[in-house]
């Protein structure tokens, strides 16, 4: 018999909700039917059979929230149908069983064997706990130790609190801290040093509305980063007549081939380019350490229902822009009606948020970390200009890299706008390479 458990589908994702069954009990499944379509953190997926044979049980009902490692199901010979019980874990070993729940190597058996039997604490008792980036193991350890999270400074990736950064407590080598004693002294994480603030508490009125997760977890993404990047801002304006009438050529050229340039495809190779040029804006930081990306990968925000996604174009700087284009193009529409892959939305180097289609003349975008930049575009407008001593109507659009100061300075950004500006007001440059 083999054990379908709720997939751990990214870093962040702790459960998932059981939107439809595609299979029934005592269907037959092949190894990759789709059996379940489950919604994360950020879109809706399939879950596929790991093995052949017959659906023998289902152990979560539709719109169930599970947590990531449990059992949904069984799969196994005909015969098995309708019996057995909901197995306790799943037939993975239980150190695999623990990573997949908590996302972390768990060494000691003990704690391993508290993960697959399922001892999480109620979500009452840890209400204030489970606010905070950590595995339920962690949140488990420090509900029973009667720890606060709110006050202990995570080590993992973006701030995540693992287990050794609460030991310390849990075997009494340092004193249980107190929301005193952490405004007085600035908690670190990496290299920095950080002060966590307490969220404020309001009044409430009006009727509570169901949030969707990906708005969720979104806003709890952007919180982090507003909280522990420095961000700063750099405009700069650029004259976009030659590249609106460069899209008009290459449109025509293109026309048979079914293929449509968008203004945005003409943004994401021109950065894709001059992110060649500047490297250094192709990075990535984390814990106090800066990462060179050697693959340009561009990110595009694109809003659907319930917030907002972002895919990413690998290697857009080695891409035509019908290629771009079409890539556009359908990771939008995937993205929109939920087919999108994990691998295409986990990662990216750099960001592009586009609202020009919205009438928007500028505005600053939050970064996505651990990238140290992203890019915001407003719309192209028509304005006058003076060239020549003369008035002419003119296109003018403005863009704004939200930058993170400890990965760049004021000189690095200007550069690389300059050299975006470049491109779109040379757009012949954009089809070579």
């Amino acid at each position: 018999m083999a054990v379908v458990i709720m997939p751990k589908m990214g870093d962040a994702m702790e459960e998932g909700t059981l939107i439809k069954w595609l299979k029934a009990v005592g269907d037959e499944v092949a190894e990759g039917d789709a059996l379940a379509e489950i919604e994360t953190d950020k879109i809706t997926l399939e879950m596929e059979a790991q093995e052949s044979g017959f659906l023998t049980n289902i152990f979560a009902d539709e719109g169930a929230v599970v947590p990531i490692g449990e059992a949904v199901a069984t799969i196994g010979p005909q015969d098995e149908i309708g019996k057995g019980e909901k197995p306790a874990s799943a037939a993975a070993s239980a150190e695999v069983v623990a990573e997949l729940v908590s996302g972390e190597p768990i060494e000691e058996a003990d704690e391993a064997a508290a993960v697959v039997a399922g001892e999480t604490p109620a979500a009452e008792a840890v209400e204030r706990n489970e606010k905070f980036r950590a595995s339920p193991l962690v949140k488990r350890l420090a509900e029973d130790a009667g720890l606060d999270l709110g006050l202990v400074s995570g080590s993992g990736p973006d701030g995540r609190i693992v287990k050794k950064d609460i030991q310390p407590y849990l075997d009494g080598s340092k004193a249980l801290p107190t929301a005193a004693a952490s405004a007085a002294a600035p908690s670190t994480t990496g290299t920095e040093a950080v002060t966590r603030i307490a969220a404020p508490t309001y009044a409430v009125t009006g009727t509570r509305v169901d949030m969707p997760k990906i708005k969720r977890v979104t806003g709890d993404r952007m919180t982090e980063s507003k909280s522990f990047i420095p961000h700063y801002y750099v405009s700069a304006s650029i004259d976009m007549s030659a590249a609106l009438d460069f899209r008009k050529d290459v449109n025509a050229q293109l026309e048979s081939a079914g293929i449509k340039v968008s203004v945005n495809d003409l943004i994401v190779k021109a950065a894709a380019k001059a992110l060649e040029e500047h490297p250094n804006v192709n990075r990535s930081y984390v814990d106090g350490e800066l990462y060179q990306q050697e693959s340009i990968d561009i990110n595009i925000a694109i809003a659907m229902d319930g917030g907002l996604i972002a895919p990413f174009i690998p290697s857009a700087n080695e891409k035509s822009l019908g290629t771009i284009s079409k890539m556009a193009k359908d990771l939008g529409k995937r993205a929109r009606e939920g087919g999108l892959k994990l691998e295409e939305y986990q990662g990216g180097t750099f960001t592009i948020s586009n609202l020009g289609m919205f009438n928007v003349d500028e505005f600053i975008a939050v970064i996505n970390p651990p990238q140290v930049a992203i890019l915001a575009v407003g719309s192209v407008a028509e304005v006058p200009v003076v060239r020549d001593g003369k008035v002419k109507i003119g296109h003018k659009m403005t863009i704004t890299l939200s930058a993170d100061h400890r990965a760049l300075d004021g000189a690095e950004v200007a550069s690389f706008l300059q050299t975006v500006r470049q491109y779109l007001e040379n757009p012949v440059l954009l089809a070579v390479g």
